[in-house]
């Protein structure tokens, strides 16, 4: 099992990013897709999350309008277009794929998303 993100850098206060998560020896489409974040000395957060079944949404209060998560199962991979991006969005973000039955929950190894003039 392996997710494998992408897309992480440094951009400027206001700029875009688009993160992607690449799932491989699973049946992506049978999980639900999450998205975490995680700034240095903080927990762990959940951003935003995507269900396998009709594709309904959640997101983290603070990126509510400015964040949208999506899904290609045809590609086994996620998306998170992060607009508007403020300082405190700073932090290594991490794509997690679970499933409550027949458990699973798998994790990649991040990419770092930095938010500086």
């Amino acid at each position: 099992v392996k997710l494998v993100e992408s897309g992480g850098g440094l951009v400027q206060p206001g700029g875009s990013l688009r993160l992607s998560c690449v799932g491989s020896g699973f049946t992506f489409s049978d999980f639900n897709m999450r998205w975490y974040r995680q700034a240095p000395g903080k927990e762990r957060d959940m951003v935003a999350h995507i269900s396998s079944a009709d594709y309904p949404t959640r997101y983290l209060d603070s990126v509510k309008g400015r964040f949208t998560i999506s899904r290609d199962n045809a590609k086994n991979t996620v998306y998170l277009q992060m607009n508007s991006l403020i300082p405190d969005d700073t932090a290594e973000y991490y794509c997690n794929a679970w499933r409550a039955w027949p458990n699973g929950d798998y994790w990649g190894q991040g990419t770092q998303v930095a938010v500086s003039s």
